[in-house]
């Protein structure tokens, strides 16, 4: 039995490239699926927000001369395009999923709105939800954070590529020692890197609790869904 009734799973743009530079790995969206898929036959209702970083990122076009909005504006476009290849490989997969966008194009993706999400979510379907916020300067962590307290979910699970989190960056400092579970005071006061402040903040302050972990090993999500402590769970 799962954990949780609900959850809202982050997964970042660049991890979706796999060894690659650029774009879309089958190979990682297919690992990915099989998880997703896994978790939801579980009984846990899904919702997913991917970011754009593997195709485009706003931050990174302000600094070749991009205009901040227009910049951000592509990077929405760039989540879009990923949430449509999850979405197709979780089909290729068996499971059933649909994307749903924060900026009205139909017939890319329905528009979001909770009671879509939650309708499709009771349903047995996989909701991936893509656009961002639909507003330029607010990352896709913001706009999980976003989405998963309005969709009341019981978690924010963020899928990376490193096991939870330490009290330093652990590719960089080999003495970096992980945290099994830490408060979101103590994440403030120690300035460690879960997600950006806004993110971090609307979920401090609506009470979602955050786990984060590696969704790069197979078989991490059905373990995380299941309760087991993988990862670092940051809550109150």
């Amino acid at each position: 039995m799962p954990a949780y009734k609900r959850i809202l799973l982050k997964l970042s743009g660049e991890s979706l490239m796999g060894a690659q530079k650029y774009g879309l790995s089958t190979d990682v969206l297919t690992q990915y699926a099989t998880q997703i898929k896994a978790a939801a036959e579980s009984g846990v209702e899904i919702g997913i927000v991917i970011g754009g970083g593997n195709i485009f990122r706003g931050l990174s076009g302000v600094k070749r001369g991009f205009d901040r909005v227009k910049g951000d504006q592509m990077g929405m476009l760039a989540t879009v395009i990923n949430s449509l290849a999850l979405q197709t490989a979780l089909e290729s997969e068996g499971a059933r999923a649909r994307v749903l966008t924060s900026i009205r194009m139909e017939p890319v993706g329905e528009l979001y709105s909770k009671a879509k999400a939650l309708e499709l979510m009771a349903s047995g379907v996989i909701v991936i939800i893509a656009g961002g916020t639909g507003n330029p300067y607010f990352t896709t962590d913001t706009a999980a954070a976003l989405r998963g307290v309005e969709i009341e979910a019981d978690v924010l699970l963020k899928g990376t590529r490193v096991d939870g989190v330490y009290t330093a960056d652990p590719e960089k400092d080999p003495t970096a020692t992980k945290f099994d579970r830490i408060s979101f005071d103590e994440v403030y006061r120690r300035q460690l890197k879960v997600m950006d402040l806004t993110a971090f903040t609307l979920c401090k302050e609506n009470g979602l609790p955050i786990v984060v972990f590696d969704m790069d090993t197979p078989g991490n999500l059905a373990q995380v869904v299941a309760g087991k402590p993988i990862g670092t769970l940051v809550n109150e």
